[in-house]
């Protein structure tokens, strides 16, 4: 990166914020022909005279009063409709896991069964061809 001394710099900053200067004020005066007038304030007449938008009136104190009443009425309808708390949740009797206990072990002692008795029982293997010795069965995989 090239070096510059410090009254270049300057110089350059200067000219700079001249620019930006100009700038700003062409950006201001666009602003003021389309009718913006910054955040939250009323457009500005297109002539450039009379009054901004009237500002809003201010309610009277028994206007008020009528509308935190009509609030609190709402907010009174909506707790008095709230739901009703879920049901609790359900508990299993001491007798109801006994009988889930049992039930369990009576199955798995079926399936027990059925896996010792399917061990018990040979298969069936395949008869052995004539005329080829008994030596030379391919295992099965």
């Amino acid at each position: 990166m090239a070096r510059y001394d410090e009254g270049f710099l300057r110089a350059a900053l200067i000219g700079y914020q001249s620019e930006k200067a100009k700038i700003q004020a062409a950006i201001t005066e666009i602003q003021a022909q389309l009718g913006h007038r910054g955040p939250g304030r009323a457009k500005a007449p297109a002539d450039g005279e009379g009054h901004p938008a009237a500002k809003r009136r201010p309610l009277s104190a028994s206007a008020r009063r009528r509308i935190a009443a009509a609030q609190r009425k709402r907010w009174a309808a909506l707790k008095s409709a709230k739901v009703a708390p879920p049901k609790p949740k359900r508990k299993l009797s001491a007798a109801g896991r006994r009988a889930i206990i049992e039930a369990t072990k009576k199955r798995w002692a079926a399936i027990r069964a059925a896996k010792t008795k399917a061990a018990a029982t040979p298969k069936a293997s395949k008869a052995a061809k004539p005329g080829k010795p008994a030596a030379q069965e391919t295992p099965k995989a």
